[in-house]
């Protein structure tokens, strides 16, 4: 056996994640390791199929050849263990989008560049019956995105109940494109040639509409965050909309557009009140903010993105 060490990496409730480091080699070689767990590492009992690390790296392998530098590399892959390798980057070349936008390193440039690389993904995986059966990760991502995210989120919201059901079930009969799933900041490196996409065990056949509502939330709840960047962040937010909805070829723009305008409220509570609570959402206050603009939108829907980030500044502004 070849000698190595090994380093747990942070960030990951759903997965085991290591560093492999191989020091006999010339020149020394790290690598990636992930492992799906059953039972993810959060306060709810929230379990999903460990199958799905063989999604992911059916996505990364097929994202790879549509947004070529966007996913790291795909090393090798155990099934039965369900766990693979991935090349490794390193962090001082690959800060973690999250991390500067905490730290007030806010470029609308990168959000365009995000939105790109997923528009060109849903863009090149549309329409694809083949792709649809391959990718009929229906059930996982019931148990990863859609239950935790939209239907906890329903039981303590009776008179929205309804409505986050109803989302719920067009996002999982719609089924146009290839879905990445988690379209997070946590989960996007800024390397110097563009962001590079990680963390793809939601792949799903579905809806498109969902990568977007899905990252477009997180720039709506960085204003809490980091309330002195909120201008920033909405620039981002309106960057990363617009770049995509330029790009959609697939259908009507306005088509999508809505669909995404609608689920982005129901995302937005889930994060206060579904299974996965943003960490950074403490104050009291916030969570009230959060779910007053949310509950509106979800009782009154909007079609256009432009009007829910505009209710967001104003309630923001008047706090």
């Amino acid at each position: 056996g070849e000698a190595f060490s090994a380093e747990t990496l942070a960030g990951g409730v759903s997965s085991d994640i290591l560093r492999i480091d191989l020091p006999g080699r010339t020149p020394g070689l790290s690598f990636c390791f992930k492992r799906a767990l059953a039972k993810l590492k959060v306060a709810a009992d929230w379990r999903a199929p460990v199958e799905r690390n063989h999604a992911e790296v059916e996505w990364l392998r097929l994202a790879g050849a549509l947004a070529p530098r966007s996913v790291p590399r795909v090393l090798g892959e155990d099934a039965q263990a369900n766990a693979f390798a991935m090349e490794y980057l390193a962090p001082a070349a690959h800060p973690v989008w999250k991390n500067e936008l905490r730290d007030g390193n806010i470029q609308s440039e990168t959000a365009a560049a995000v939105a790109r690389a997923i528009a060109a993904i849903h863009a090149g995986t549309a329409l694809r019956p083949d792709l649809a059966q391959r990718f009929a990760n229906d059930h996982i991502f019931h148990a990863i995105r859609l239950e935790p995210y939209l239907l906890a989120t329903a039981a303590r919201h009776p008179d929205c109940a309804a409505r986050l059901c109803e989302l719920a079930e067009t996002t999982a009969h719609t089924r146009l494109a290839l879905v990445h799933g988690d379209l997070s900041p946590k989960n996007i490196l800024v390397a110097a040639h563009g962001p590079v996409l990680l963390d793809a065990e939601c792949a799903w056949y579905g809806d498109p509409a969902f990568d977007l509502a899905f990252c477009l939330n997180h720039m709506l709840l960085k204003c809490l965050w980091r309330p002195q960047w909120r201008e920033q962040y909405l620039a981002c937010y309106d960057t990363l909309a617009s770049t995509y909805l330029a790009r959609v070829t697939w259908e009507p723009r306005a088509a999508i557009e809505a669909r995404v305008a609608h689920l982005l409220p129901g995302l937005l509570l889930g994060r206060v009140d579904g299974k996965s609570p943003a960490e950074y959402l403490g104050d009291a206050g916030d969570k009230e903010r959060v779910r007053r603009v949310a509950r509106r939108f979800l009782l009154q829907p909007s079609d256009r993105l432009a009007a829910i980030s505009e209710a967001w500044n104003t309630e923001l502004k008047g706090a």
